[in-house]
This record gives C-alpha cells, sequence and structure tokens, in this order.
C-alpha cells in the first residue's frame, strides 16, 4: 500500500456523497476494485470494505471485517478508527455492551483527534444499554474544552452526572 493507492482511496471517499442510498452497491465496488490492488486479507482492505458497508447501512457485514483487520493487526490512525466504527456498528446490531467493552480502554489509550469520537460513539453505546447518564457525562466531558465559556463548569457537571455525591 504506497500513497497512491492512499490518493485514491481517499478520492473514492470524497466522492462517495455523489452515490446517494440507491448505489449503494455501486460505491461498495469501487472500494472492492480498489482493496483488490492489495495482498488478499491486508488489514487496511478489510477495514475500508468495512467502511463501505457501513456507510451504506450494512453494518452487519461491517462487524466481522472490521473484527478480522483488527485481529491482522491494523493499527495506527485506521485501528482507531475501526475501534469506533465497530462499536458503533455493535450498537447498530444490538450488541451495544461489547462496543462498550472496546472503547472504554480508549478514554485512558493517547490522546489524538479522535478523542471526541470515542467520547460519542461510547455515549451512544451506553445510552443503547440505559446508561444514559454516563453517556451524557461523556458528551459534556468532550464538549467542555470546546467551549469559548463555561468549560469549568460543564466539566463538573459532566463528573457530577455519574459522580452525584460530590455534585
Amino acid at each position: 500500500m504506497g500513497d497512491a493507492w492512499e490518493k485514491r482511496i481517499d478520492e473514492a471517499w470524497a466522492s462517495y456523497d455523489t452515490y446517494g442510498e440507491d448505489r449503494a452497491a455501486e460505491f461498495r465496488a469501487v472500494i472492492d476494485a480498489l482493496v483488490a490492488k492489495l495482498p488478499e486479507g491486508d488489514p487496511a482492505g478489510l477495514f475500508e470494505r468495512a467502511c463501505a458497508f457501513d456507510s451504506t447501512d450494512r453494518s452487519d457485514l461491517a462487524v466481522p471485517l472490521y473484527q478480522e483487520a483488527l485481529e491482522r493487526g491494523l493499527d495506527g490512525y485506521r485501528r482507531r478508527r475501526a475501534l469506533i466504527q465497530l462499536a458503533s456498528s455493535l450498537r447498530n446490531v444490538g450488541r451495544a455492551e461489547e462496543g462498550v467493552a472496546l472503547l472504554t480502554p480508549e478514554l485512558d489509550g493517547r490522546s489524538d483527534e479522535l478523542d471526541d469520537a470515542v467520547r460519542a460513539v461510547l455515549a451512544l453505546c451506553l445510552a443503547s444499554l440505559g446508561r444514559e447518564r454516563e453517556g451524557l457525562s461523556l458528551v459534556l466531558g468532550a464538549l467542555a474544552p470546546h467551549l469559548p465559556r463555561y468549560q469549568r463548569s460543564m466539566a463538573h457537571y459532566a463528573r457530577a452526572l455519574v459522580e452525584p455525591a460530590q455534585a
């Protein structure tokens, strides 16, 4: 996988919105053709195929591809994206508890621009399990640093949602 392949996959994703719901299979075929240029079982290829299924409302088909990509050693930025997207897909297929188990360790992992996405998807998984207060706490905690004012209060309120005795 080289820079040319990465550029082509980025271009394919940039064109995603031009396909529309009625052309989902056509978009997946574009991704499949690009993945075919990689060695069979390449983790990045499995990931991209999973993304294509996920983006075209086929979370059920995305889940095993994300899992295989991770098992085969997907790393770096794609690995973290795969964890987030797998957790979301698991939630979509009624397995939110597995999504919580996947993303909870990411809260203590190395920080990057995907931190807020981790918290947002984890919050959705928690809400699906009836744990809305925990989810809201995560979302408020993620939002607080982006506010022009009230950062401390929102961070405090976020903690208070899950630690009411300290409120």
